[in-house]
């Protein structure tokens, strides 16, 4: 059986590296490319340093997808995640997106060009299974509780706030219900 060949634009990144190292130890794939603007022209090996990881890193994605990847993952950020989706879809790509924080209007973009090329995107903001039960579990309570409230939470360099979580969130919960605002913002106090 031939892998499952994969590319991962974000390979360096935080998650995009744990990712890397799942996808380097897996059996069934291949990670056959990666992308870093800022990395380009070393291999993943010399970046995130596991020894025998020589996948090539390249500065864009329609050179990333000249190694024909059957999966590319996007996992960078919000601001250049479509255009990246875009990309591989014409590349002829299935793909798979760990960026959080696009917009509904920003899917609707995606869905067009995907069905045009009779490819597959399955969004997944967040890897995180405890993220996934909480969004699931939220929407189910949505539609018993008239009153919710969304507080978002991280770390410091955290750079998008509110999270890409946080707003996918909000946008699931506004389609089940309109949260109710009992107190007015401009009467309430610290």
């Amino acid at each position: 059986m031939d892998k499952l060949k994969i590319c991962v634009a974000g390979a360096t990144g935080w998650a995009g590296s744990a990712l890397s190292r799942g996808i380097f130890d897996a059996t069934d794939m291949e990670l056959a490319a990666a992308v870093s603007r800022k990395n380009a022209g070393k291999t993943l090996d010399e970046v995130i340093g596991i020894e025998g990881l020589t996948t090539p890193i390249f500065g864009t994605v329609e050179a990333a997808l000249e190694t024909n990847p059957d999966v590319f993952v996007e996992y960078t950020k919000p601001d250049v995640a479509k255009s990246h989706v875009l990309s591989a879809l014409k590349g002829g790509a299935q793909v798979v997106i760990g960026t959080s924080g696009l917009s509904s209007e920003d899917y609707e973009e995606i869905n067009s060009p995907a069905n045009a090329v009779k490819r597959g995107v399955l969004a997944v903001g967040n890897f995180a299974l405890s993220v996934v039960l909480l969004q699931k579990f939220a929407e189910m309570a949505a539609k018993d509780i008239p009153d919710w409230e969304i507080i978002d939470y991280a770390h410091s360099a955290k750079q998008d706030a509110p999270s890409g979580t946080a707003r996918e969130l909000a946008n699931r919960l506004s389609r089940i219900r309109e949260a109710k605002l009992e107190v007015p913002l401009d009467k309430m106090t610290a």
